[in-house]
């Protein structure tokens, strides 16, 4: 069947012509949930827990960090947070990289990548990675265990408010990720299985 001949029959299906131009976009219908800050953060803990991921809330991350990567290879993002936290200044880690080809090595080959979130979904435990200089995305999505260090003020309720911050992610970024739980998939014979496409192990770290 020809493109004409298809684009006719769906012009035909919703009454218009060929010469008729298309109804304007509906209006965008978002809403925000009223959510404080201890409820966001309370969801957010919740949720991760509930997919199979280690979930923390602590004035000191760095010294969560310290302890999940003992013994461990690690590489670090350029996120400015995970410097003022001290994450960064960990022994073992490797930061500051900007070579993509030392980058992509270096990945290949650690036990773990740490990250800060540019932010954080209450609602589905889900962290928003915006690919940048800052945040590179091998690092998340690499090495076996992706450590996430995500400030308290990032945890937004859902998608609704993240597109109201970010309503056209292709302009500021060209790949915005959304992480939900260490990678899994059930594809061969409906049997779970962790670490395929991805981190098959996940802590996120609520600062604050």
């Amino acid at each position: 069947m020809s493109r004409e001949n298809i684009l006719h029959r769906v012009r035909t299906g919703i009454g218009r012509g060929a010469a008729d131009a298309p109804a304007p976009a509906p209006p965008v219908r978002l809403r925000i949930p009223e959510a404080n800050r201890e409820e966001r953060i309370a969801s957010l803990l919740a949720r991760v827990e509930a997919l199979a991921a280690m979930a923390v809330r602590s004035c000191d991350p760095a010294g969560v960090v310290a302890e999940l990567i003992e013994g461990k290879t690690v590489v670090a993002s350029n996120a400015p947070f995970l410097a003022e936290c001290g994450v960064t200044a960990l022994e073992g880690v490797r930061s500051g990289i900007t070579d993509g080809e030392e980058l992509r090595d270096l990945c290949a080959t650690a036990d773990c990548g740490i990250t800060s979130a540019d932010y954080a979904l209450a609602d589905t435990g889900s962290l928003v990675m915006i690919a940048g200089p800052r945040e590179a995305r091998l690092i998340s999505l690499l090495p076996p265990m992706h450590i996430a260090v995500v400030p308290a003020e990032r945890i937004l309720t859902g998608l609704d408010e993240l597109f109201t911050l970010v309503p056209n992610p292709a302009e500021v970024t060209s790949s915005m990720v959304i992480i939900t739980g260490p990678s899994r998939t059930a594809d061969i014979e409906q049997i779970l299985v962790r670490g395929v496409h991805g981190p098959g192990k996940l802590a996120v770290i609520v600062a604050g």
